[in-house]
């Protein structure tokens, strides 16, 4: 979906994007606030990297939208209830959250079991992984309707992958928490249908984003979404923000509980 194209009427309102600074969280803060809502931000940056953050919240200030922004853990229980507080405290009486997307891309990638001698997945990192990648979304659903601050209609996205399905050298735990994110959203797709809120997954095809580059052979992943794609290309971000967009539109009130393909017919090519 083009800028051109974006309708300016999902506001006024929040989008909470976790995992806002790079990647699918970064395209989404954007063009979220292209869309006409203000973002709240929640990112894990080291000293060299927060500039990339702070050109989020740069662009999403020319559009003419508040940017809040937490460089924080996630996962923390703590540092959650305190970014919950601060957005309740500038929501006020006004709108609330009306777009959650859940990008967390932090996890272990090494073997389950390594028969060549090398380290094997050790159970903190296993927990550590199913916590950021999967778990937390339950945990920030759960903390946003607490403080009465998910609007009714309101929209939540996770990013899943293919990996849920099919198996990739040393993927093995960040497989499970992808597996593990698509049953929680639906169940809480069915848990939140009194609320009118819309819970979805939705699965990119190969896209050029840090956490891809982490993944031991990416550069093989690359290749063989190139090869196979009848577009021709890869995913980008801005496709997966697009989508985000149009699926957050009132027309779309009747969509939950699914894993949506944003891939350009990737999965079902080759």
């Amino acid at each position: 979906m083009s800028e051109e194209v974006v309708r300016t009427d999902l506001g006024p309102g929040f989008a909470l994007v976790l995992g806002a600074s790079s990647g699918f969280g970064a395209a989404c803060a954007r063009r979220l606030a292209a869309a006409g809502l203000d973002v709240a931000g929640v990112h894990l940056d080291r000293k060299a990297s927060r500039h990339l953050a702070e050109a989020v919240a740069k662009d999403i200030e020319a559009h003419g939208r508040r940017a809040l922004f937490f460089n924080v853990n996630a996962a923390d229980p703590e540092r959650r209830s305190e970014v919950v507080e601060a957005l309740r405290e500038v929501v006020g009486e006004g709108p609330g959250v009306r777009v959650v997307l859940h990008s967390l891309a932090f996890g272990t990638l090494v073997p389950l079991v390594n028969l060549e001698g090398g380290p094997s997945v050790r159970p903190a990192q296993m927990a550590m992984t199913l916590e950021v990648m999967a778990t937390s979304l339950v945990d920030w659903v759960q903390a946003l309707v607490r403080a009465d601050l998910l609007e009714e209609g309101a929209r939540v996205f996770a990013m899943t992958s293919e990996g849920s399905r099919r198996a990739w050298p040393a993927y093995g735990p960040v497989a499970a928490a992808k597996a593990a994110l698509e049953s929680l959203v639906r169940q809480l797709a069915v848990e939140l249908a009194p609320r009118s809120v819309c819970v979805n997954a939705l699965c990119a095809g190969v896209t050029e984003t840090p956490a891809l580059a982490r993944i031991p052979g990416s550069d093989r992943l690359v290749a063989g979404a190139r090869e196979r794609n009848p577009r021709g290309r890869l995913t980008t971000p801005e496709d997966v923000a697009g989508a985000v967009v149009a699926l957050s539109q009132p027309g779309a009130a009747w969509i939950t509980g699914n894993v949506i393909r944003v891939d350009g017919g990737e999965g079902i090519a080759g």
